[in-house]
């Protein structure tokens, strides 16, 4: 049996105005784009759905790359979206994973292998949408 304790988390979000709301978390705020007309300085609920996405796959990385001696420079992930109206919701994620480095081509597939088995966020989104992406070393 495992006995070990799940992890938890807290956030707590409140509206602000009909513009806007806030979500903090620990030490940290975001700003919400919850305004039916939409803003352009904060993020709407499916862009902090993708960006929740492409954080996982880079903590992923950084929890990886020293068990594997992965040696890198930098990462950066570019994530595309699109929404299904009925009912709503993200129908495809298409995401490249760019990774500064040296490493062979093998140990590139192995470190996408990591992102897809080991992320929270991926494997909760997975199952209900068409992600679909690529790791690939950037061009130096």
């Amino acid at each position: 049996m495992n006995d070990k304790p799940k992890m938890t988390f807290n956030v707590q979000a409140r509206r602000i105005d009909a513009h806007g709301s806030l979500a903090r978390c620990k030490e940290a705020d975001i700003t919400l784009d919850t305004d039916l007309a939409g803003r352009p300085d904060a993020f709407n609920p499916a862009e902090l759905l993708m960006a929740a996405l492409a954080a996982c796959m880079i903590k992923g990385i950084e929890r990886v790359t020293p068990i594997l001696k992965f040696d890198l420079r930098g990462v950066e992930v570019r994530l595309y979206g699109v929404r299904q109206d009925v009912p709503p919701k993200m129908e495809l994620i298409d995401y490249e994973i760019l990774v500064d480095t040296d490493e062979s081509d093998h140990r590139l597939d192995l470190l996408h292998d990591n992102v897809k088995k080991y992320g929270t966020v991926y494997n909760t989104v997975a199952p209900g949408t068409r992600l679909n992406g690529v790791l690939k070393r950037t061009a130096s």
